[in-house]
């Protein structure tokens, strides 16, 4: 089992390493930003005043969720374990700069999003029970043809084994150990484990067995909340520390080009290792490109599809620029990642707890509820896939084993886990990028048909 995992490890390293995932995200992110003209700078204050307007959905409009609560069901999935931990680890490894590159990888990231919505909305379908179902299987086989219908295949099965690993038992891992070591002694972790697993398994089966429109019901009150407590707590742990903001800023823009020490010199962070970590956990917090939020954007209740592919481009905005930035920045004018032998795990609540006394209890629950609404989106998105391969029958029995698996992920080790579902995660963006490039030119024509008269199509 050793030899599995240490060669599973080394694969999705590969994968995930500067000459794979990292540089092609990067690339075709670029590529859809210059061919949309950098539509996704243009239009930002714009996409925010879709998504208000979103919050309500036309009667005659084809689709499941309103707008919002669609982009909601997405951030539920995106807005996770990687806004709080993943951005620690990103300094920690990569140094400040780190979080330069996370910048970067959100803002070429918006025009990935754009595309992928857009297109998810253009070519989803109707199963006869009138769910919407649609994502990079979809448009890989109704956009580019019978021909390419093995490309979505592999992008449904990576991605409904994904939806096990990172979208299911290690988040669940990640809230039972945070809660049971928060709450009770070392000494009886084991059974608080075992009842938090217990609670975990309850609430989940409650809202996933009601599906995708208890999810998007759950998720768009839930998530907002969740984001605004987070984001508010930190503001006011910079406002207290206003005076360091600005040199927090220098360094991490200065680090991203010149390398800086991580942890105290114990990790030498050069400018490689600066870009590679921040654009790896950038990617692992805001998704773009690896397919899996369109699944949840294919289900608005909109017109046009480009309505929904401005919303999927604030995606990466809000998760990246603005949650991952606060938690950054309060690491920064901390102080506390220079500590030596300072972990990830832990960064992030002693930065906000040594500027704010308690506040650790801020950065636990957050971290709970992300992950938490990580796993409602994950099932979202693995069901779309058991769909896609298997019709609609499946969706059911998938749900109820998809709440099965919690307590099983709650309770056991992960490496493995980990492992595999970071490479399935991976191996998911390979079919769905080259539908993006490919598609491209669809995506432009829609953009401009429907900015040609926005007001036909509200």
């Amino acid at each position: 089992m050793q030899a599995l995992s240490s060669w599973i490890d080394s694969v999705s390293s590969f994968v995930w390493g500067p000459f794979v995932l990292i540089p092609l995200l990067v690339l075709v992110g670029l590529i859809l930003t210059i061919g949309l003209k950098f539509l996704a700078f243009r239009k930002t204050m714009y996409a925010f005043g879709v998504m208000w307007r979103g919050r309500k959905a036309h009667p005659e409009h084809e689709g499941e969720l309103t707008p919002f609560r669609a982009l909601m069901t997405s951030l539920a999935a995106t807005v996770g374990t990687g806004n709080i931990v993943g951005v620690a680890t990103a300094i920690l490894l990569g140094g400040p700069g780190a979080v330069f590159w996370m910048w970067v990888t959100a803002l070429v990231g918006m025009s990935t999003k754009f595309c992928e919505a857009t297109l998810a909305v253009r070519f989803r379908e109707v199963t006869p029970h009138g769910s919407f179902v649609g994502g990079p299987m979809y448009y890989i086989k109704n956009g580019l043809g019978e021909n390419w219908k093995w490309l979505a295949t592999l992008f449904a099965i990576f991605g409904a084994v994904a939806s096990f690993g990172i979208g299911n038992m290690a988040q669940a891992n990640s809230i039972t150990s945070n809660v049971a070591h928060v709450l009770v002694s070392q000494e009886n972790t084991q059974t608080a484990s075992y009842i938090v697993a217990g609670i975990l398994f309850l609430l989940t089966s409650i809202i996933v067995v009601g599906g995708v429109k208890r999810i998007g019901a759950v998720a768009g009150t839930l998530v907002p909340i969740m984001a605004v407590i987070y984001v508010l707590s930190g503001l006011v742990i910079l406002l207290i520390k206003i005076d360091q903001v600005p040199q927090a800023f220098w360094t991490i823009v200065e680090s991203a080009f010149t390398g800086h020490a991580a942890a105290g010199g114990f990790v030498g962070s050069t400018i490689i290792m600066a870009i590679r970590y921040g654009v790896a956990r950038g990617l692992f917090s805001n998704e773009a490109g690896l397919g899996s939020s369109p699944m949840a954007h294919a289900t608005a209740i909109v017109k046009h599809p480009v309505k929904q592919g401005l919303l999927g481009m604030i995606d990466p905005f809000i998760d990246t620029i603005i949650v991952c930035s606060i938690s950054g920045l309060v690491i920064m004018v901390s102080g506390q990642w220079t500590n030596e032998g300072m972990s990830a795990g832990v960064l992030t609540q002693t930065a906000f707890d040594s500027i704010l006394p308690g506040s650790r209890w801020i950065v636990v629950i957050s971290l709970v509820l992300f992950a938490y609404s990580t796993i409602l989106g994950w099932c979202v998105y693995g069901e779309r896939c058991i769909i896609y391969l298997l019709g609609e029958r499946a969706a059911l029995p998938f749900r109820i084993f998809f709440t099965c698996v919690v307590p099983v992920g709650s309770l056991m080790k992960l490496s493995l886990v980990w492992n595999l579902s970071d490479l399935f995660n991976g191996l998911m963006a390979i079919p769905n990028l080259i539908a993006l490039v490919l598609l491209l030119p669809v995506v432009i024509k829609l953009t401009k048909e429907y900015f040609d008269a926005p007001q036909k199509y509200e």
